[in-house]
């Protein structure tokens, strides 16, 4: 039987909150349960929002709340840098290997170009019938360009056609785009393919692909990967054996599925634990400073106040 693998993977885009507090107390109990390996990676992808002093706090604020683990970026371990920004070559890779059995192809359109072609009169016509449908749940940060999420508009299918999802051999037929930069890429989701998985928490789950989601991006034409390639080439690298993360990835679970899938990968289980929401009933955001774990700590909360939920109220 293999060992347990556990990762907390935070992303210094912003000071942690309380619901990335009880995801990450979730995947150390759970790791410290099976007697595993728990692995801290900094998902610092993003050049535009990253900062160090959010991956700084990020560690400070994870051992104050007494949580451990095994191998990151200050302890090492065999599978370094655990860093993401350091580990290009090991994306480029998974890249090629996509772009060689035919599941990508280049995206030239722009934010203009997406919200055009999702306002235009066949389109809604399509989505009327399930085929080009805006996801309800559409997020802040979907722009049609780099889908980090789980709530982007359904791809209308724009460049979909381009390289025709013939294989891409190694060689001169593929010469051309040894390189991702300048393009985004996404992937050619298998219409209609059904992705269903036994959620550790939740339960069983499923979706079809095409329908809740389409062809999503992997790579941006600003020469950086995306969270779902770089998570899905991460995990496979490191042997994380199960993902502990928030239930708002349920539909990113199944995009990184397709892509396992795609690498020939069997991928690991999945524990989506419960959004925590505010007193309002909206999900917790870091732009919510007022519940960040900075702020918390600082009015005299302990680890036990946050993770039993004994917080202050704001109007």
């Amino acid at each position: 039987m293999q060992d347990y693998r556990g990762r907390l993977a935070p992303s210094p885009t912003g000071y942690l909150h309380v619901g990335h507090a009880r995801t990450f107390w979730t995947a150390f109990q759970r790791a410290r349960e099976a007697g595993g390996t728990l692995v801290m990676r900094m998902e610092d992808l993003d050049p535009d929002r990253c900062r160090p002093v959010y991956a700084d706090a990020a560690l400070d604020e994870l051992r104050w709340l007494g949580i451990r683990w095994q191998e990151g970026p200050e302890k090492g371990g065999p599978f370094a840098p655990y860093v993401q920004s350091k580990r290009g070559p090991i994306y480029l890779d998974a890249w090629r290997k996509l772009l060689r059995t035919g599941r990508l192809f280049p995206c030239r359109c722009s934010r203009k170009d997406m919200a055009n072609a999702l306002a235009a009169p066949h389109e809604r016509a399509q989505a009327a019938s399930g085929g080009g449908k805006l996801d309800s749940d559409a997020n802040e940060r979907a722009d049609g360009l780099d889908e980090e999420l789980d709530g982007e508009p359904l791809y209308p299918g724009t460049c979909r056609l381009f390289m025709g999802g013939t294989p891409q051999l190694p060689g001169p037929t593929a010469s051309e785009f040894e390189d991702p930069a300048g393009s985004n890429w996404r992937f050619r989701v298998p219409d209609g393919e059904v992705i269903e998985f036994v959620d550790g928490n939740l339960g069983p789950q499923r979706f079809v692909a095409g329908e809740d989601f389409g062809d999503f991006v992997v790579w941006r034409r600003d020469n950086v990967p995306s969270y779902q390639l770089a998570c899905v080439a991460d995990d496979a690298a490191m042997g994380i054996t199960e993902v502990v993360r928030g239930a708002d990835l349920l539909k990113s679970t199944a995009r990184q599925i397709l892509l396992f899938r795609a690498l020939g990968i069997e991928p690991p289980a999945w524990y989506h634990c419960r959004l925590v929401v505010d007193h309002n009933g909206r999900r917790l955001a870091k732009r919510h400073d007022a519940l960040s774990l900075r702020v918390l700590r600082q009015r005299g909360l302990t680890p036990m106040n946050i993770l039993a939920a004994e917080l202050p109220i704001e109007d």
